[in-house]
């Protein structure tokens, strides 16, 4: 994609966090966006402020756990202002702590919002991508896609499938033919996001800013990249992996502070 001037970008998980910042850079670069979250006050007021600075937004309250409001969703919008050009899937959640005493509702939570929103999102808006000249999915998964985290079982597994799902999608996007319809998968570690509170980044790492994850985002579309594994650790991750044994790796991951990355994990609230 050459340019995200007057691409219609729909963003997940727009009301903060990454989202927020992914909305605040693609508004900077002339995107017409169309936020959704389930916080509705919150994604209001982002909207608002991102509008107040000229650009084209448009809010819709949204729980992507509901298939019925996917489909409601994408039908207005075709409605009010035509198809999509860009989906960012951003929309997560995480509940860290030992596995047994997260309440398994919060686990099945994790996945039917990162992993099966995701999904939902990418079936209802996909038709509408492919019938576009250039289109765009952002998925945003995590480093942990890469690795066993202890305290974070859940999480880390989720974003394991995110990383399989965005490779299978490409592939097959390829063989339809559809080579237009490019796919970046974003692995970040840990970010300063009220989701990750109490998280220590891994030895000679630290927190990456929203922001950063923005600029690496809108960078990654304006060049179709596959993949953006940031910082240095995580480009290193799925190498160092293939190459070491189960232990060898683990252990250099207890070394760096990986494994250990979560056990003071508080979130919005911990539970």
């Amino acid at each position: 994609m050459q340019t995200l001037r007057g691409k219609r970008v729909l963003i997940t998980g727009a009301a903060s966090g990454i989202g927020k910042a992914i909305a605040e850079r693609f508004a900077a670069d002339g995107a017409d966006l169309v936020l959704v979250d389930v916080n509705e006050t919150q994604l209001s007021a982002t909207g608002a402020a991102i509008a107040a600075r000229g650009a084209a937004v448009r809010t819709y309250k949204l729980d992507i756990t509901d298939l019925p409001g996917i489909r409601a969703l994408r039908e207005r919008l075709l409605a009010e202002g035509g198809p999509l050009d860009v989906l960012v899937n951003n929309a997560g959640l995480v509940f860290g702590g030992p596995f047994l005493e997260v309440p398994l509702e919060k686990h099945v939570l994790t996945y039917r919002v990162n992993v099966e929103g995701l999904v939902a999102l990418t079936y209802a808006f996909l038709p509408d991508l492919i019938g576009r000249p250039d289109a765009h999915i952002v998925n945003i998964a995590s480093a942990s896609g890469y690795i066993g985290l202890p305290h974070g079982a859940t999480y880390a597994s989720s974003k394991w499938a995110v990383i399989g799902f965005s490779e299978s999608l490409v592939l097959e996007l390829e063989m339809q033919g559809h080579r237009h319809v490019h796919v970046t998968t974003m692995c970040p570690s840990y970010v300063s996001t009220g989701l990750f509170d109490g998280a220590k980044a891994p030895f000679s790492t630290s927190l990456l800013t929203p922001d950063k994850v923005a600029d690496l985002t809108a960078r990654a579309v304006l060049a179709n990249k596959k993949f953006v594994r940031t910082p240095w650790l995580v480009k290193t991750t799925p190498m160092l992996k293939g190459l070491l044994p189960f232990s060898a790796f683990y252990t250099v991951a207890s070394m760096l502070g990986v494994n250990t990355s979560m056990l003071q994990w508080k979130g919005r609230g911990k539970h």
